[in-house]
């Protein structure tokens, strides 16, 4: 075992990326949950950089079901590359508009995830996917 840590060989890459996959999926779709309250949502749409977008309260919305729709695709591994792609524009959307695009230190959360949602739009499910091959 030791000889595989200190190794540049890969260890099992489609079940780590599977793993990453259904974790970072998971956590989407938690943060997509907040759709389903009504006050939270009202905070959102009442941001200044929000109100300045047409239809603010349509923006919140789509934005946290882009969350949640995407995170619950991405954690089965269905639709992946296409549901990467709508975590990206919708987290990299967050980072730079919503956010002030301080990537490296206020706005890293969404941008973390858009950096996921590069990998899985390059590699595709890995393991334990709807879509497996």
């Amino acid at each position: 075992m030791a000889s595989k840590i200190f190794s540049s060989a890969p260890i099992s890459v489609d079940k780590g990326l599977a793993i990453v996959r259904i974790i970072i999926g998971l956590l989407m779709a938690y943060h997509g949950l907040e759709i389903f309250d009504h006050d939270l949502m009202e905070g959102y749409v009442n941001w200044d950089k929000i109100q300045g977008l047409p239809a603010p309260h349509v923006m919140v919305y789509l934005g946290k079901g882009v969350e949640l729709v995407s995170g619950l695709l991405l954690a089965i591994g269905l639709f992946t590359r296409i549901t990467s792609l709508a975590i990206m524009v919708n987290m990299l959307f967050i980072c730079f508009f919503v956010g002030n695009g301080q990537f490296w230190y206020g706005d890293q959360h969404p941008f973390l995830f858009a950096v996921f949602g590069l990998l899985y739009l390059m590699t595709g499910p890995g393991a334990w996917s709807v879509k497996a091959k």
